[in-house]
């Protein structure tokens, strides 16, 4: 039997799932199926699949995580933006620091929420974002009301201020011990690209390696 147009069972949100564990995406899809006026439309560990599902699925919103094993998810989020500038984008991710919240709204983002928060609150999240509102859970809330207020002069120089969001993604993927190659498989570029970011990493923070 088919729902009247106005029966209440009707999904009227449609949700896309960008995060490349399973157990996630399984627990997110689990919260929203709840809803009922939400519908997990389709999900995706890879950035490049989940762009190409967006075209044929029209999600209202894609729920994405930042950190990736195959391509970025703040260029993801740029991406989307310049090409399917009407589809809502939320963060859920487990990094909770302020810089990385900023980067991520400063790639388009119009809500972050960190994978330690309740279902309800992101859900909250969810619709927040759906009704047109910037959401940034409780915690980073007050994170970035405070670097609005800080001093500038005190930051100057700090690596998160000075680097773009791909050296950023460089430099912290060095940080754990990735080799040069292993980070352009991570990033989907080349080593040669890598190399540059690198040398523009350490011309800015004035480092001999």
């Amino acid at each position: 039997m088919t729902a009247a147009p106005n029966d209440p069972r009707v999904k009227s949100h449609r949700v896309f799932l960008l995060d490349d564990h399973p157990l996630v995406r399984e627990w997110l899809a689990g919260m929203v199926a709840l809803e009922s006026d939400l519908d997990v439309c389709g999900q995706a560990d890879d950035p490049g699949v989940a762009f190409n599902a967006v075209a044929e699925m029209r999600p209202d919103i894609v729920v994405v995580d930042l950190s990736l094993p195959r391509g970025s998810g703040l260029e993801f989020i740029k991406q989307m933006r310049a090409s399917h500038p009407s589809v809502r984008l939320l963060v859920l991710s487990m990094h909770e620091e302020a810089t990385t919240a900023e980067r991520a709204f400063r790639a388009g983002a119009h809500g972050y929420a960190v994978k330690r928060q309740s279902g309800a609150e992101i859900v909250e999240g969810i619709r927040t974002v759906l009704d047109g509102k910037f959401y940034a859970s409780p915690s980073l809330a007050a994170q970035l009301a405070g670097r609005m207020f800080a001093d500038k002069a005190a930051r100057t120089g700090r690596a998160e201020d000075v680097l773009s969001d791909r050296e950023m993604e460089v430099f912290k993927l060095r940080g754990r011990g990735l080799s040069t190659k292993e980070i352009a498989d991570r990033l989907g570029v080349s080593v040669k690209t890598v190399g540059s970011y690198e040398a523009r990493i350490k011309e800015k923070l004035a480092l001999d390696s």
